[in-house]
């Protein structure tokens, strides 16, 4: 206790120092503990934005490139699925559900996705967790629209709001299909995944559009007085205009009645006669996605690991070029009493102590980082971080640093222990 006492009152007299090595240490802390939490939650919420999906089917093309294209609406797929060979592989034994979808179409930059009612019954996010509306309902009528929440609110869109599409993806269009004007009929809630950031028309609509044959079908008279119950009993009944089979579509989800099905049915599609397909499955191809991108993890993590090593050199020559100034210390307090041992234990306690408060500062500041910068993950990377306590891999980061700091300390410790033998303070008897 005396010692810790004399050790605290020995870095508050040389606070200047002292600080700045507590500075250096909580920034490279700061920015080891943000990279690692962003890096695992990143992988989460990429494994979290599709669930319960058995199978991604497409045309032939790269495992990673359909899942980016059709999941997150990353890239695009030059190539089709024909409406027959959908058809004909969703009659298949063990098929539970699927989900069509159409992509091509975007709006202000955002994406717009063809697809049927199903797809707001059927698709898993997070742990399996299904789609909700925070406004209105799902589209019932080939003119109508359900939004994404991000686009909702970053648009400032309300529902019976009426929009236009345009052909091309992103912020490059081609074409304005202004004949073709939608109503918001729904705003699902938000979900942390690309869901957010698309628009949910019907998969007909994409095809009137596209073939020019002139405006979607009006709301029928007898739905527009329906309110209340009675919009949520036919929001499982589309109307007539929703019927219709499009040429083809970019690709679609299937769910089994077992997971036993799904290594037949995607070897079966895999080698489809009738044109070439090729089905992927969502979990595997997002290990192989991380696969790739293992070289940047180990990159960032090494960066903040070289940040970490200069901090600890840095308190080092604090440390030592304080030492020098502090043989009359030293020497005060071998005069009174204090064993070379005592000298040692005090100067590695002041380096382990630098080291603890700098650690903490750096988690309290690296929890300041990302509660700031929380709400630009979500909106531009689709990475939702949560504000939880430290995992047991980050607990032992911190208690690793902590220690490499108390060892990084013994060197000036050790110097000390000879300064006061070799400067003849043994005391006599």
């Amino acid at each position: 206790m005396i010692l810790f006492k004399l050790a605290s009152k020995s870095l508050l007299n040389r606070k200047a120092s002292v600080l700045l090595s507590v500075i250096t240490i909580a920034i490279s802390v700061m920015l080891l503990l943000t990279i690692e939490r962003v890096r695992v939650q990143a992988k989460e919420s990429f494994a979290a934005t599709v669930s319960g999906t058995d199978l991604i089917v497409g045309a032939r093309t790269g495992d990673i490139q359909l899942l980016l294209a059709s999941v997150f609406r990353i890239g695009h797929m030059n190539n089709g699925v024909s409406w027959q060979s959908y058809q004909d592989i969703i009659s298949k034994r063990g098929v539970n559900w699927s989900i069509p979808l159409s992509l091509g179409d975007a709006h202000k930059g955002y994406a717009v996705l063809g697809t049927t009612t199903g797809y707001f019954e059927h698709f898993k996010f997070g742990k399996k967790q299904g789609l909700a509306f925070s406004l209105g309902r799902e589209f019932m009528h080939a003119d109508e629209v359900v939004l994404g929440a991000q686009i909702a609110a970053e648009l400032g869109y309300k529902l019976d709001d009426k929009i236009v599409v345009a052909h091309g993806m992103g912020n490059t269009s081609f074409h304005n299909h202004d004949e073709n004007p939608l109503t918001i009929v729904g705003i699902l809630e938000a979900t942390g995944t690309p869901v957010d950031k698309t628009l949910h028309v019907p998969l007909i609509a994409i095809e009137q559009m596209h073939t020019n044959s002139g405006p979607a079908p009006a709301h029928h008279d007898d739905h527009e007085h329906h309110q209340g119950d009675e919009h949520l009993e036919e929001s499982h009944q589309p109307s007539d205009d929703l019927i219709g089979q499009p040429t083809q579509i970019s690709a679609f989800l299937i769910g089994f009645d077992s997971p036993l099905y799904t290594l037949q049915v995607r070897r079966n599609i895999n080698t489809y006669k009738a044109e070439p397909l090729m089905a992927i499955m969502p979990g595997v191809t997002l290990r192989e996605l991380w696969g790739m991108l293992a070289i940047v993890e180990k990159l960032l993590i090494l960066f903040s690991a070289v940040v970490l090593v200069v901090s600890l050199l840095g308190m080092l020559t604090t440390l030592l070029a304080n030492l020098s100034q502090r043989r009359r210390e030293l020497a005060i307090l071998r005069s009174v009493g204090a064993k070379p041992w005592h000298i040692f234990s005090l100067m590695s306690l002041e380096s382990l102590l630098i080291s603890v408060v700098g650690t903490a500062l750096g988690v309290a500041l690296s929890y300041l980082l990302l509660l700031s910068t929380q709400p630009m993950l979500q909106a531009y990377g689709g990475i939702s971080v949560t504000l939880s306590r430290l995992s047991h891999y980050e607990l032992t980061l911190v208690a690793g640093i902590i220690s490499a700091g108390w060892l990084v300390g013994l060197l000036p410790a050790v110097r000390a222990y000879f300064y006061s033998l070799h400067d003849g303070m043994s005391i006599k008897t």
